[in-house]
C-alpha cells in the first residue's frame, strides 16, 4: 500500500498539476478566452447527489463543462451523461482540434476539424466520420468541396489542386469515378469517364492550341477507336494503342488544306503529347477525424482478471465486447473545479494510469498472439439414414430429382423465349407408392413433385458446364445426403451431397417469388459475365405431401463454394455492417467450418493487379444487378487456405516483406497444382506454358494481418501491421434472395431508434449496395 505522503504519490500529483497547467495554457493560446456559464458548488453538489440517488436511471441533462484531461487533451463545451454532447471544442495533444456538434461522444452534425499541418475540414460529420457535404482545405492550398462518405470523397465534388489543376465531377471511395472534367493549368482539359482515379472509358481531350482527341481510354491513355482532330479541321480516325499494334487509321484532310498537311502524322505522337498531362495525386491525410480517440474512456473495475477476458480472433484480448459495467466516465469524477480525480491508492495506481494514457501502437503489436491454424473439424452434417426424421423427405427429393434430370427434353438454345421465365411455367408430377406410367414404385409416402421453370434451369446447368450424369450421381446416387446440424438464421435447413459439390436449401414462399422475379436478369447476367460472383442456382423444386397434412417443402439446389481439394482454414461472411456482426467465439473454439463475420476479420486481401481489376469490375456489375432488382442483405463469403503451416499448427508469415517474391507466378502455381493433381477447380492449360485462374476459385493471393485499436472493437477494418501470408482465396456473393420488404423496413425503423442507422444490416437496396461495395473494395486491395 502506498501512502498519500509517499514519494510516488507526490510525484504523480506534481505531474498532474504540470500537465494541467501546460494543457490549459496551450488551449487558451488557441481558443482565446472562453466564457462559460458558472455553476455554483452548491448546485454541482446537488446534481451529484441526485445522480447517486438515481443510480442507473441517469438524467440526460446538458450542461457546460471545461475539462483538462491528464494526458494533456482539453475539452470545453456542452456535456451530458459523461459524453461531449452538443456544441463543444476538443484539442488533442498532437495539435488536432475539432469545433462543432457532438452526439454522445462522437462528432455528428456540423463542425470544423483542423490538423496541426494547417489543413482543415469544415462541413458535416456522422458517427465520427466526415460524412455529408463539406470542404477540405489542404496545407498546400488544395481544396475539395463536395460530398463525403466515411472520410472519403464520394459523390459529386469540385477539387482544385495546389499546382493550378482542378476537377469537377463524380467521386467514388476517394477517387475520380464516373463522369468528370479535369482541367490543367494551361487550360487543356479532359471531359468524360473515369475509373478508380484514372481516365477510363469514353471521353475527349482538348489541348489549349485547339487540337482534340475523342475516343476510348484505358489507364489514362487512349486505347481503342478514336478521332484526333487538328485545329485546322483535318483529322485522323483509327484504332489507337500505346504499343502501336493494328493502327488501321485513315487521314481526312481539311477543305482548305494545301500540300501534305498532317498526312505523315504518326499516331504514336499522341502519346508523346499526352505524356506531360498527369493527374495530380493531391495531398494525403495521415490521420482521419474518426481515428482520433477521446481520452475519456475508463473501465469500471469488475473484479475480473484479464485472463478471464475473451481473446478475439485477431489475437487481442477483447476489452469492449463482453464488458457490461464499462462506461464513459469523466476523468475528474464529475467534480466542477476541473481538477483531476486522485486515483485509487496502492496497487490500483498503475492500473488507473494505464487506463488514462494515450494508446501506444507498439505495445498492441507486442501483445499479438501468433496465428494458429484452426482445429480440425469433423465432416459437416449428419448423414440422413433410415429412422431420421427427414429420411422420407430425402427419398422424395431424390426420386423427384432423378425424374427431372432424366426427363427427355429437346436441346435448348441459350436464347430462351420469355415464356420459359413465366412464374406459371411449372411441371407437376405425382409419385404414388405403387408407381405409375412415368414414375417408379418407392417405399415412401404419396407425394407430388414440382419443377419451376425447368427449361431455364436446364439451360443454366448447360451454361455452367454441368454434366447431367455427374449431376444426377451427386444428388441421387447411393450415398445419402447430410443435414447440417442447425438451421440458418432465416430458419432454412441445409443439406450437403456426399461429394460436397452441391448444397440444398429449403426456401420460404417469399424467397421463391423473388428468385422467379429476378430469374430473367439472373440468367442474362450469367450469359454476359462468365466471372460473376453470384451464387449458382441449378434447380428450383417443391415436394408436396398428399394426405391430410398437405405439407409443402420448397428448396433450391446451389453450388457449394468450398467444394475443393484445399482445406478452408478461415471462413468469413462479410456485409459491411457492424451491428451484431461478430461470431462471439474465442480463438480456441474456432474450427475450419466456423463462419466468422465483419468484426472478426483481421486481414486485408491482396490480389495480383489483373485479378484485382477484374474483381472490382465484377463486384460493381454484380451489385448493380442486385440493386436494380431491389435485393439486399447479401454478403461476400470468403474462404482462406494458408499455404505455409508449421508442424505444430502455427501459420508461417512471409519472411521477406518486399513485394518481389511474395507471389508465385500463375504458371508456377498451376504447374505445382497440376503435379500434385489438385486441378479440379482450376483452369490449367499446359500448352505453351499458359494458364489462367478463374475469379473467386482458389486464387493465389496474399493477406496482410490487421489489428483493431484498443477500445475500437466496432472498427470494421483494422490497421495493417506489415505481416503477410501466402494464401489461396475462394469467394462468392451469397444470400441474394432477400427483398427489402415490410419486415426489413420495420427492422430498420426499430433498430435505428436504438443504434446508429449506418451500422444496421437492414437498409434499402441502394444504400446497401453502396455500403457493401465500399467495404469490400477496402478489404480487397491490389498487390503493389
Amino acid at each position: 500500500m502506498i501512502g498519500k505522503d509517499s514519494g510516488v504519490m507526490k510525484a504523480w500529483e506534481a505531474t498532474m498539476r504540470k500537465t494541467h497547467a501546460v494543457a490549459k495554457k496551450r488551449a487558451n493560446s488557441i481558443f482565446g478566452t472562453i466564457s462559460l456559464a458558472q455553476v455554483t458548488e452548491e448546485e454541482d453538489n446537488q446534481d451529484d447527489c441526485e445522480e447517486e440517488d438515481e443510480n442507473e436511471n441517469e438524467v440526460f441533462e446538458v450542461y457546460l463543462e471545461e475539462k483538462v484531461l491528464p494526458n494533456g487533451d482539453y475539452y470545453t463545451g456542452e456535456w451530458a451523461n459523461n459524453f461531449p454532447h452538443g456544441l463543444g471544442k476538443y484539442l488533442w495533444t498532437d495539435g488536432c482540434m475539432y469545433v462543432g456538434d457532438w452526439y454522445k461522444g462522437k462528432t455528428k452534425g456540423k463542425g470544423r476539424f483542423s490538423w496541426p499541418s494547417g489543413a482543415t475540414y469544415e462541413g458535416e460529420f456522422k458517427g465520427g466520420y466526415m460524412c455529408g457535404t463539406g470542404t477540405y482545405t489542404g496545407c498546400s492550398g488544395e481544396t475539395y468541396k463536395g460530398h463525403w462518405e466515411l472520410n472519403l470523397k464520394h459523390g459529386h465534388g469540385f477539387k482544385s489542386y495546389a499546382n493550378g489543376d482542378w476537377f469537377d465531377g463524380e467521386w467514388k471511395r476517394g477517387l475520380q469515378d464516373g463522369e468528370g472534367r479535369y482541367e490543367w493549368k494551361d487550360d487543356s482539359h479532359y471531359m468524360g469517364e473515369w475509373r478508380n482515379g484514372s481516365i477510363c472509358g469514353k471521353g475527349s481531350f482538348v489541348w489549349a492550341n485547339g487540337n482534340k482527341f475523342e475516343g476510348f481510354w484505358e489507364d489514362g491513355v487512349p486505347k481503342g477507336n478514336g478521332i484526333f482532330r487538328w485545329a485546322d479541321g483535318s483529322s485522323y480516325e483509327g484504332n489507337f494503342s500505346k504499343d502501336g499494334k493494328d493502327p488501321n487509321g485513315t487521314y481526312h484532310p481539311s477543305e482548305s488544306e494545301e500540300g501534305e498537311g498532317h498526312s505523315n502524322w504518326d499516331p504514336q505522337e499522341l502519346y508523346s503529347e499526352l505524356s506531360g498531362y498527369l493527374v495530380c495525386p493531391g495531398d494525403k491525410v495521415q490521420v482521419m477525424p474518426s481515428q482520433k480517440r477521446l481520452a475519456v474512456w475508463r473501465s469500471t473495475k469488475t473484479g475480473e482478471s484479464a485472463k478471464n477476458r475473451r481473446m478475439s480472433v485477431d489475437g487481442r484480448v477483447s476489452i469492449g465486447l463482453d464488458r457490461t459495467a464499462d462506461r464513459l466516465q469523466t476523468l475528474d469524477g464529475g467534480e466542477s473545479d476541473g481538477s483531476a480525480k486522485t486515483p485509487t491508492m496502492g496497487s490500483d495506481l498503475e492500473e488507473d494510469l494505464t487506463a488514462l494514457r494515450v494508446e501506444d501502437p507498439a505495445e498492441n503489436l507486442a501483445q499479438l498472439q501468433p496465428l494458429k491454424a484452426p482445429k480440425k473439424s469433423k465432416r459437416q452434417g449428419e448423414t440422413i439414414c433410415k429412422g431420421h426424421k427427414n429420411y422420407e423427405l430425402m427419398l422424395n427429393l431424390q426420386l423427384g430429382l432423378r425424374h427431372s434430370i432424366a426427363r427427355p427434353a429437346p436441346t435448348a438454345s441459350l436464347d430462351l423465349k420469355p415464356a420459359a421465365f413465366d412464374p406459371k411455367e411449372k411441371v407437376w408430377t405425382r409419385f404414388p407408392p405403387e408407381g405409375s406410367k412415368y414414375t417408379p414404385p418407392h417405399p415412401s409416402c404419396d407425394f407430388k413433385w414440382k419443377d419451376y421453370c425447368p427449361v431455364v434451369f436446364r439451360t443454366l446447368r448447360k451454361l455452367f458446364m454441368v454434366d447431367p450424369a455427374d449431376y444426377m450421381l451427386s444428388l441421387c446416387g447411393n450415398d445419402a445426403l447430410r443435414e447440417l446440424s442447425s438451421p440458418g438464421k432465416s430458419g432454412s435447413f441445409f443439406y450437403l451431397t456426399n461429394d460436397d459439390k452441391y448444397m440444398i436449401k429449403t426456401m420460404k414462399k417469399a424467397e421463391v417469388k423473388v428468385l422467379l422475379r429476378l430469374l430473367p436478369s439472373y440468367y442474362n447476367h450469367f450469359r454476359d459475365y462468365k466471372n460473376t460472383l453470384l451464387t449458382k442456382y441449378y434447380g428450383l423444386h417443391c415436394v408436396k405431401l398428399n394426405g391430410p397434412i398437405q405439407k409443402k417443402v420448397r428448396f433450391i439446389i446451389m453450388g457449394n463454394l468450398f467444394s475443393s481439394e484445399f482445406i478452408t482454414h478461415r471462413r468469413y461472411d462479410l456485409k459491411g455492417s457492424s451491428l451484431g456482426r461478430t461470431s462471439d467465439k474465442p480463438e480456441t473454439e474456432i474450427s475450419e467450418t466456423t463462419i466468422l463475420k465483419d468484426l472478426d476479420l483481421n486481414f486485408i486481401f491482396q490480389l495480383e493487379k489483373s485479378n484485382f481489376e477484374e474483381f472490382c469490375r465484377q463486384v460493381d456489375l454484380d451489385c448493380e444487378i442486385l440493386e436494380q432488382e431491389g435485393v439486399m442483405d447479401y454478403s461476400l463469403l470468403v474462404g482462406i487456405y494458408f499455404k505455409d503451416i508449421s508442424p505444430d499448427g502455427e501459420i508461417i508469415p512471409i519472411q521477406s516483406r518486399t513485394p518481389a517474391g511474395n507471389f508465385l507466378s500463375l504458371n508456377e502455381v498451376c504447374l505445382t497444382l497440376y503435379l500434385n493433381k489438385c486441378v479440379s477447380n482450376m483452369v490449367v492449360c499446359v500448352h505453351l506454358g499458359i494458364c489462367s485462374v478463374k475469379l473467386g476459385v482458389n486464387m493465389p493471393a496474399r493477406v496482410e494481418r490487421t489489428v483493431r485499436r484498443s477500445g475500437c472493437e466496432l472498427q470494421l477494418i483494422g490497421e495493417p501491421i506489415g505481416e503477410f501470408y501466402n494464401v489461396s482465396l475462394t469467394f462468392g456473393i451469397i444470400d441474394i434472395l432477400q427483398d427489402y420488404d415490410i419486415s426489413k423496413k420495420l427492422e430498420h425503423a426499430y433498430k435505428s431508434i436504438q443504434y446508429d442507422p449506418t451500422s444496421i444490416s437492414a437498409v434499402d437496396p441502394i444504400q446497401y449496395s453502396r455500403r457493401f461495395r465500399d467495404f469490400i473494395l477496402r478489404v480487397f486491395t491490389e498487390n503493389s
